[in-house]
C-alpha cells in the first residue's frame, strides 16, 4: 500500500475543507392575524389581537425599583378599553403607559387574560406588541364591561 505525498494529503484536505454552501431555509409564510372582538374574550386565553379604543386611563403604581448600580421606574396604569361590543381593563407596564392615553386606538398583538381577584384584565407582555394606529369609526360599547364579571375556580372530583 503506497502512501500519499505530503503535498497531495495537503491538496485533498484543501479541497474538503472548501466552504460548503449555506444551508437552505425554508422560506417562512406569514399568516394574517385574525382580529377579535372583546365579548369573544375568556378566562385563561392568549394569542389575541384587537383594535381597541382607550376609554380612560388611570396610573395606579409608580415606583423606583434597583436594578443593578441604577433606580429604574416601575410604572402600571389600568386602562379601559373597548370596542363596539364591551369593554375590559388593559394593565399596561412600563413603555406602555405612555401609548395608552384616553382617546388613542390601539392594536393589541398577542394579547393574553390575566386573572385579578376574579376578574378579567387583558395584557400584553414581552411577546405581544402594542401599536397606536388610526382613529377607529366604531363607538365603544360601555354598558358590558367583561371585568366586572367575576369568575371562580371550581375544583371538579375525580380528575
Amino acid at each position: 500500500m503506497a502512501s500519499a505525498s505530503t503535498e497531495e494529503r495537503a491538496a485533498l484536505s484543501a479541497a474538503d475543507i472548501a466552504t460548503p454552501a449555506p444551508p437552505q431555509t425554508p422560506s417562512v409564510t406569514l399568516r394574517k392575524p385574525t382580529f377579535t372582538t372583546v365579548d369573544r374574550l375568556r378566562p385563561g386565553t392568549s394569542g389575541h389581537t384587537l383594535t381597541v379604543k382607550v376609554v380612560n386611563s388611570k396610573l395606579v403604581l409608580q415606583k423606583a425599583r434597583p436594578d443593578g448600580v441604577q433606580l429604574r421606574q416601575v410604572r402600571i396604569s389600568e386602562c379601559l378599553v373597548g370596542d363596539d361590543t364591551g369593554t375590559i381593563v388593559f394593565t399596561a407596564r412600563n413603555d406602555q403607559v405612555d401609548i395608552m392615553k384616553e382617546g388613542v386606538t390601539v392594536i393589541l398583538r398577542n394579547a393574553k387574560i390575566d386573572m385579578f381577584k376574579g376578574s378579567m384584565r387583558l395584557a400584553v407582555d414581552k411577546w405581544g406588541r402594542i401599536e397606536a394606529t388610526e382613529p377607529a369609526s366604531f363607538v365603544v360599547k360601555e354598558s358590558n364591561n367583561l371585568s366586572l364579571v367575576e369568575y371562580e375556580l371550581v375544583q371538579v372530583e375525580g380528575q
